[in-house]
């Protein structure tokens, strides 16, 4: 496995098969949702470039899909044969799976993590994500952009945004694990998904219901929710905003992959 170098890390890529009822799975007719093309291109592959791309990344983990898939998908075949590409088997859930990952890779290697249907990523994002999350304090560090950078950028588009008081956000599937410490918090993210039709029971116990009614209320800012996470966890953790808005963009249906085809044959 190839080495990491100082200002270096580790990438894991989520890329777990959602099954045959995911509508881009369906769609696109392929195996998994990752392998799904846009513009031709499979989305894993375009992850796999973005990441190649920058400097800041020395060796990527795979999780998933099934060890049933990859045997027969030349593609995967292909990116497990290098030698600074490792596999897990995906898990019930998308942190469980960041678990297994986490702990196939040395306690000391900060590790980012991404999803597979991240099809706009770009060398240009990563490194300015991973250089920023590297030089704050936090043991964890989250990807967010101002929704209205999005919307800017892509007005026809509509994202899912956490109604803060200092604005809305839009998460960016970008997490960095810069500590040992921070890999915790994949213990408490499992808590979330178990807790998924009661959410607020999680959030609730970690950041105390007064605060839960801020934010409820809008005036709780980014900063002060992220703060009082941090103390009631014992994990510092912050987040990096972007100025890229196709950092908010991934492919969670159809009409996304759409509208991503026609960013990039814009681009073009």
């Amino acid at each position: 496995m190839k080495s990491i170098s100082e200002g270096q890390i580790a990438a894991v890529v989520l890329a777990a098969d959602r099954g045959a009822d995911d509508p881009v799975t369906r769609e696109a007719g392929v195996a998994c949702k990752a392998l799904t093309p846009v513009a031709g291109v499979p989305m894993l592959r375009r992850v796999f470039g973005a990441l190649d791309g920058s400097a800041r990344i020395a060796r990527i983990c795979l999780a998933g899909p099934s060890a049933a898939i990859i045997e027969h998908d030349p593609v995967l075949g292909e990116l497990l044969g290098r030698d600074d590409v490792s596999w897990v088997e995906n898990a019930a859930t998308p942190s469980a799976s960041v678990g297994a990952a986490l702990r196939s890779l040395p306690d000391d290697v900060p590790v980012m993590v991404t999803t597979a249907d991240h099809a706009l990523l770009t060398p240009t994002i990563v490194t300015a994500f991973v250089g920023r999350a590297l030089a704050s304090d936090g043991d964890f560090v989250v990807g967010v952009a101002r929704l209205e950078t999005v919307t800017r950028r892509f007005p026809d588009t509509r994202r899912t945004a956490i109604r803060l008081s200092d604005g809305p956000y839009c998460g960016c599937n970008l997490f960095v694990f810069t500590t040992p410490q921070g890999r915790a918090l994949a213990d408490f993210w499992r808590q979330v998904e178990q807790q998924r039709k009661r959410p607020w029971r999680v959030i609730g116990g970690a950041l105390g219901w007064g605060a839960v009614l801020r934010y409820l209320l809008g005036r709780l800012t980014l900063e002060q929710a992220l703060d009082r996470l941090s103390r009631r966890l014992g994990i510092r953790i912050r987040a990096v905003v972007l100025d890229h808005a196709e950092a908010a963009v991934d492919v969670d249906t159809p009409a996304d992959r759409q509208l991503v085809e026609a960013i990039l044959a814009g681009e073009r």
